[in-house]
């Protein structure tokens, strides 16, 4: 009897480590779950922290069309204007129709010296055939991107950090496809921020000036036309002349015909 309770004191703390150890084990992994799930939903506690004060960020654009008698005269005062207020030209295309010479310019100009230089172009044209300048705020979307790419940014060191504590092959995957998707997002946002920031920081001029070619038609005088009609006539003459020559054979063989008719006629007349 002693020997059988000797053995169980000796055997039932064995059972109770190896069930904690397994206790263990199974909470530690249903804990970093836990915190993945738990990461999973961080984005949407980040947006809480807006800046209240930012700068309106607009998106300046503009198109001008309009004549010109002098089509290299009217470009080189653009690009005056456009040097002078720190801009360049993205694209310079010409092209021409029936009666139209058409010159197009796009420009990007700090958006600080949009409007400055639209006046300056405007003082030189004395009437545009379209004028159109427009402004789009895109503050909201600018601020929604930055506070949605800071909070990926965070979620992404937080599983690095679970990463590095993965105890097994399964928790590893899981914790990389989560990455890899955050990581798309991120690259997807500078993007569109770079993007914006580019419109923002640099407005765009639409420029298109032309130049009619067509000339008016030129009054012919009298004593030309009588001049033109002699000349018509000659050249008649001399086409009906070189016309016969190609028939030469046809009119012998009728000359032949007429005289031995003729002949016949004259003979049976006596008769």
């Amino acid at each position: 009897m002693k020997f059988l309770t000797s053995l169980l004191l000796l055997i039932l703390p064995l059972a109770c480590s190896n069930s904690s150890k397994s206790s263990d084990a199974n909470y530690d992994y249903i804990e970093s779950s836990e915190v993945i799930l738990e990461e999973m939903k961080a984005p949407t506690q980040s947006f809480e922290s807006v800046p209240e004060n930012i700068d309106q960020k607009l998106i300046k654009e503009s198109y001008l069309r309009f004549q010109t008698q002098d089509l290299n005269k009217t470009y080189q005062q653009i690009i005056g204007y456009v040097k002078q207020n720190n801009g360049f030209v993205q694209d310079d295309n010409s092209s021409k129709s029936y009666n139209t010479i058409t010159r197009n310019l796009i420009i990007r100009i700090p958006s600080n010296t949009f409007q400055q230089t639209i006046d300056s172009i405007s003082k030189q044209v004395a009437f545009f055939d379209s004028k159109r300048i427009s402004s789009k705020d895109v503050t909201e979307e600018f601020i929604d991107i930055q506070a949605r790419l800071k909070a990926k940014r965070t979620l992404e060191t937080r599983y690095l950090e679970l990463l590095s504590k993965a105890k097994n092959v399964k928790e590893i995957l899981e914790i990389e496809r989560q990455l890899s998707s955050i990581r798309e997002e991120i690259e997807a946002k500078q993007g569109r921020l770079q993007y914006l920031q580019n419109k923002v920081a640099l407005s765009t001029l639409n420029i298109e000036f032309y130049k009619q070619t067509a000339e008016s038609g030129v009054t012919v005088s009298y004593g030309t036309k009588m001049i033109n009609a002699i000349k018509s006539g000659f050249n008649s003459i001399s086409l009906f002349f070189l016309g016969l020559l190609h028939i030469w054979p046809f009119l012998l063989i009728l000359g032949i015909v007429i005289f031995l008719f003729k002949r016949w006629l004259h003979k049976k007349n006596k008769k």
